[in-house]
């Protein structure tokens, strides 16, 4: 069951601006950069389930999470059905992104109260996700995009809320043209939690990049 309400979670993303994606099947590497995040200032952090036995992983980092790191709100992303959603909030999820806008997620979610944030790519998608008790949209693929479309529909549909997800860089160029666009908050996967950081370990680094991260942030939402 979820530790945080919808509006909780809400507004996490909407105060810090920030939620990083992570995978990896080594629930101790999960472990610590959980931590990195978390001691960088990061409040989320999305679990990208795309692996095999991934939900027994996410219990045992939401565990983690729930006893050592107060205040982190893990959530799942890449859920494509409402079964698997169902499952992830069993073991704890707080919040659940898709790629796809589906109905029944929307269901499943709504029932329990979780928040959910399902990937949209047209204003037709995003008003259908509005009216199904979507807070905030995930634009996905980000990139393909690009911020003058979150600028274009928030003129139409000042009060829609986006997430969107690849396509941002942590850097003040990527993050100031997205927020000045109109986001509510990115999500970033790769591009912060790098191949590079996994593989020496750095998580110095990896607490570094969070905290500039928000920092930028920060300074672009004024």
């Amino acid at each position: 069951m979820a530790q945080y309400t919808r509006t909780q979670v809400a507004q996490a993303m909407r105060e810090t601006g920030l939620v990083p994606l992570f995978f990896h099947r080594d629930i101790e590497l999960g472990k610590k950069v959980l931590k990195a995040c978390y001691d960088g200032g990061a409040q989320l952090m999305e679990f990208t389930a795309r692996g095999d036995f991934a939900h027994e992983v996410f219990g045992e980092l939401n565990t983690y999470a729930l006893k050592e790191l107060p205040g982190m709100m893990m959530g799942v992303g890449s859920v494509t059905d409402a079964a698997s959603a169902s499952l992830y909030m069993a073991l704890g999820a707080n919040f659940v992104v898709t790629p796809v806008l589906r109905e029944d997620i929307a269901i499943a979610c709504n029932r329990r109260k979780v928040l959910w944030s399902p990937g949209c790519g047209s204003l037709t998608e995003i008003a259908k996700a509005e009216e199904l008790g979507c807070e905030i949209v995930k634009l996905f693929p980000g990139g393909t995009y690009g911020p003058n479309f979150v600028k274009d529909i928030k003129g139409p549909q000042p009060w829609t809320e986006v997430m969107p997800t690849g396509g941002v860089s942590p850097t003040e160029e990527s993050l100031g043209a997205w927020f000045a666009a109109g986001v509510t908050c990115v999500g970033m996967g790769s591009k912060l939690i790098s191949k590079e950081i996994l593989a020496n370990g750095d998580f110095a680094a990896l607490e570094a990049a969070v905290r500039q991260s928000l920092d930028i942030i920060k300074k672009v939402k004024g």
